[in-house]
């Protein structure tokens, strides 16, 4: 059993994590189709990973923001890599999550920022600034604000027929080896619709019951870490590819993602796949 936060503690933090992406959208923003410098972080590699201005200044406030008011938490973020502290809370940041849809005028990028308890994933939020959208959960409860309504709580789709689910993944070139393409195969095979492109979005567009199904492999923490108490808050399944929890601890790396709007659609996918 994994454990829990507090619930008062968590509602404290999810005003501060609105605070924190009130912060990050003020940088990221007016960076959003300007032109803007790119480094490739994986040159040496021979891949593009691309990272701005935008998505390391971001960083830089969010962080500076949790050691004011939360000195004792530990921090993950893409850009600026892990402080470690005894506290059984850390916060983990993805200042751009969809740098690739940042730096394309792409307005899918979202700024996430998710909090761990003792290496599980209680409270997560994604700002999406330039449509301005963001949800937010707490694993309890799901919250939506957009321009056309204020708030309001969302609840993932009731569709526990597989061939008639509505799914999504990054792209296709995320599965490399042949047991990850297989499965993959499996999935888009069996569901009726994939689509492509939408990162966080996509956990987002779950949790509003508009999408059924997200696929994926070869996160990282802070990929993933907001968006799996948004889906589990709206009512969705969260797991890794064996159907296991995603802790993230130290010992986590990379994990495979297999996302469902409800347990029944879970089960099914579940038996699709390899591992």
């Amino acid at each position: 059993m994994l454990p829990n936060a507090p619930l008062a503690e968590l509602e404290d933090f999810a005003r501060f994590a609105h605070m924190l992406a009130d912060a990050a959208d003020a940088i990221t923003l007016p960076m959003f189709r300007k032109p803007v410098a790119i480094d490739n972080k994986e040159a040496d590699q021979g891949t593009f990973d691309p990272v701005t201005l935008a998505d390391q200044n971001a960083e830089k406030a969010i962080r500076a923001l949790i050691e004011e008011h939360f000195p004792s938490h530990g921090i993950l973020g893409e850009e600026f890599g892990q402080k470690k502290t005894d506290s059984p809370y850390e916060w983990i940041l993805d200042p751009i999550d969809g740098t690739r849809s940042f730096i394309s005028g792409v307005p899918m990028w979202g700024t996430l920022i998710g909090l761990t308890f003792e290496g599980k994933a209680v409270f997560g939020l994604n700002s999406q600034p330039h449509i301005g959208e963001r949800f937010w959960g707490y694993g309890r409860a799901c919250l939506y604000q957009g321009p056309r309504e204020t708030y309001g709580q969302l609840t993932t789709s009731k569709q526990t027929d597989l061939s008639q689910a509505l799914a999504g993944s990054t792209a296709p070139e995320i599965f490399k080896t042949p047991s990850d393409i297989a499965n993959f195969e499996h999935i888009k095979d069996n569901v009726r619709l994939m689509r492509y492109g939408c990162d966080c979005y996509f956990y987002c567009l779950l949790a509003a019951g508009t999408l059924d199904l997200v696929f994926e492999t070869d996160l990282n923490a802070y990929d993933i870490a907001a968006l799996v108490p948004i889906v589990e808050g709206a009512g969705g399944v969260v797991t890794n590819w064996a159907g296991e929890p995603i802790i993230f601890d130290d010992n986590l790396g990379k994990t495979t993602v297999l996302a469902t709007a409800n347990k029944t659609l879970h089960k099914k996918a579940l038996s699709l796949l390899s591992v």
